[in-house]
């Protein structure tokens, strides 16, 4: 960095400031708190947090020196919670990526749900990726899909899952035209991400030394005639699937 990019020892005495003020606020948000979840607190440690690094990253920059905290990400952080005391309803939104991977295992595999659904093999809807994916999703549930995304041909991505309070219960058909438009962070409850960020190295000898080899073959499609049908036009409810290593609940 050049000279005159850098940042005055003046910026970096007022950020060292900031830093011992958000302090203070911290700890006099920690000492009146209601409770374990109070807002206050969660608002005051994400002004220390974003404080604290300001002044790393300008002591870094004028004197190539560092602190020795890690700061955590601010913005990777819910907001403050500012919705009704007492929620009285509840939206769960949820949304996951995947990539279709396989597409000639996608088609068979919708193929097959479309055949045992018209009663005669060939053509129909499943003939395309795109018709293909709305088979599917029309006939299995999205946990399911979740569970068994390998078997659709498909590459699982990041996922979230936010809960957020409501002050009263929608009416029938209200959000439906645009149903993430009012999905306010504010409100969260909770919320739980998957991402392949989470995972961690695992060391060649970290179970028994030694490394384990699954082959798969790509080419089996696995049969769905067992597989209870479901009405697509019902959204039915079900259960998150399981935490798994990558999950965190921030």
């Amino acid at each position: 960095m050049s000279d005159a990019a850098q940042p005055t020892a003046a910026e970096v005495r007022a950020a060292a400031e900031a830093v011992k003020t958000a302090l203070d606020r911290h700890l006099a948000a920690v000492e009146r708190r209601s409770g374990e979840d109070d807002p206050a607190v969660y608002e005051a440690f994400n002004e220390l947090a974003a404080a604290a690094e300001e002044y790393d990253e300008l002591l870094y920059d004028r004197y190539d020196e560092v602190t020795p905290f890690e700061i955590p990400a601010a913005e990777d952080a819910l907001p403050p919670y500012r919705g009704p005391e007492e929620a009285n309803a509840l939206s769960v939104l949820i949304r996951r990526d995947y990539a279709v991977a396989e597409p000639q295992r996608l088609l068979a595999q919708a193929q097959r749900v479309a055949d045992l659904d018209a009663g005669r093999p060939g053509g129909g809807p499943a003939d395309t990726v795109h018709g293909a994916l709305g088979v599917l999703f029309g006939e299995f549930e999205p946990d399911e899909i979740a569970s068994r995304h390998k078997e659709f041909g498909l590459e699982e991505g990041d996922s979230t899952l936010w809960v957020t309070a409501a002050d009263s219960a929608a009416e029938p058909g209200e959000w439906l035209s645009a149903p993430f438009d009012q999905a306010d962070p504010h409100r969260v409850l909770c919320r739980f991400d998957v991402s392949a960020v989470f995972d961690d190295e695992l060391d060649d000898d970290a179970l028994d030394g030694t490394d384990v080899d699954v082959d798969i073959d790509p080419d089996v499609v696995v049969p769905l005639d067992d597989i209870e049908e479901t009405d697509a036009t019902e959204p039915t409810g079900g259960p998150e699937r399981s935490p798994s290593p990558r999950r965190a609940e921030l």
